[in-house]
């Protein structure tokens, strides 16, 4: 049996209060996977930890069966990670950024520029391709940092709130991009407030509150756990942060 793209066991991690409380997670290879939580529940934190921007005070993460503790060089070579705020070099265009990023990952220059025209296209760039990426909306930007997230090849790629601010056109095309891969095979690990986003797209669902997991499954399988029904996801996860709450506050 392959090992999971991503498995998380009694992660903790503490600044000022704790943030992550022995937190096991485990997500498939090859699946779409939405965490949710509300605002502080720990969503980035986790995925920082998980990209290795953040050290956790304990636990393990392995992907696809590397210690990224252990590791860590070896796990960055097949993860991608994408934050809400899009972090290009403002005085390269984007295929400069695309073949820069590419020259970081030891891509030889021929199969640098093929894979950043390709990226280009998909996602729509093609037009602003040799235009200053300091002229760029927040949508375009988005584009071009997903772009860059992807020119390696990762097999899994983590994002956070990708579609925040984006308006619709561009929030479809990076939808569209990101089920292409996981059809490719790859693995998506996404938190997003936008809860349609999350019922439309993801094959299994986390909700996580106050540093822990509380429920995970299927939309149906949620639906089940709150009562069955047809429930919307945004309905659901009230329910469950309602229903955590009490739980939380005893521990």
């Amino acid at each position: 049996m392959s090992a999971p793209a991503l498995a998380i066991a009694a992660l903790s991690k503490t600044f000022d209060r704790p943030v992550i409380q022995g937190l096991d997670l485990s997500v498939r290879a090859g699946e779409f996977y939405a965490l949710l939580g509300p605002n502080g529940a720990g969503k980035t934190t986790i995925l920082r930890m998980v990209a290795g921007l953040l050290q956790p005070d304990s636990g393990a993460i392995s992907i696809f069966g590397i210690d990224a503790r252990r590791d860590p060089v070896a796990a960055k070579r097949i993860v991608a990670w994408v934050s809400d705020e899009p972090m290009v070099y403002d005085r390269l265009t984007p295929l400069e950024y695309l073949e820069f990023v590419a020259g970081l990952w030891q891509i030889d220059a021929p199969t640098a520029r093929r894979k950043a025209h390709d990226l280009i296209n998909w996602l729509g760039l093609a037009p602003h391709a040799n235009q200053l990426c300091g002229s760029f909306s927040k949508g375009m930007l988005q584009k071009v940092a997903l772009a860059g997230a992807l020119v390696h090849d990762p097999r899994l790629i983590i994002l956070d709130e990708p579609l925040t601010g984006l308006d619709a056109g561009s929030a479809r095309q990076v939808k569209d991009v990101l089920l292409g891969k996981v059809r490719e095979g790859g693995t998506v690990i996404m938190t997003t407030h936008i809860l349609e986003v999350a019922e439309r797209m993801a094959e299994r669902i986390g909700v996580i509150s106050a540093g822990r997991l509380i429920a995970e499954g299927t939309l149906a399988e949620l639906r089940t756990r709150i009562g069955g029904g047809q429930q919307s996801l945004e309905d659901i996860f009230l329910d469950l942060v309602a229903r955590s709450a009490p739980d939380i506050a005893a521990a």
